[in-house]
């Protein structure tokens, strides 16, 4: 008996822990794109290719996806209101690995066919960019000259 209340009180304590873990309003972290469910937020088609995704993060709430940096920048020049601490990531387009869009490379290249024709690619640093075959050639491009003066949401006020 005694062992039993004791296995219900540890289950408590567990159930307690896993929902203040899942409310937590800790800063805006990345989520893994799924390829077989995920659509775009801008032209609901599919994210197909992660290589070529983005993602609007925003504490407490489900990630916003696109398939294409084009469909990002879409999004966000038409000054949507976003929630307070909003980040946006890009994948590295070699690495496939999030990062932050306010500090990426990104790469226009008119050769290099995305889901949205945009053209556009990004890394996390020149070093990535260079060692992808796709971006070489391309015309580099800034945060700010992508997203605007403002640049891409980066979770500051």
């Amino acid at each position: 008996m005694k062992a039993l209340r004791v296995a219900a009180g540890a289950a408590v304590h567990l159930a307690l822990a896993l929902s203040l873990t899942a409310c937590r309003r800790g800063p805006a972290e990345p989520t893994a794109v799924d390829t077989r469910t995920d659509g775009c937020a801008s032209c609901r088609m599919a994210v197909s290719d992660a290589r070529f995704a983005a993602q609007l993060a925003s504490p407490g709430e489900e990630p916003r996806f696109f398939d294409d940096l084009g469909c990002l920048r879409d999004h966000l020049s038409g000054k949507p209101r976003l929630p307070r601490g909003t980040v946006a990531f890009v994948s590295d387009h070699r690495t496939r690995q999030w990062v932050r869009a306010s500090g990426a490379v990104f790469t226009r290249r008119e050769a290099l066919a995305t889901p949205m024709s945009s053209h556009l690619v990004a890394h996390a640093d020149a070093a990535s960019r260079d060692a992808d075959a796709a971006a070489a050639g391309g015309a580099p491009l800034t945060a700010a000259e992508l997203f605007g003066p403002e640049g891409p949401p980066d979770g500051t006020p």
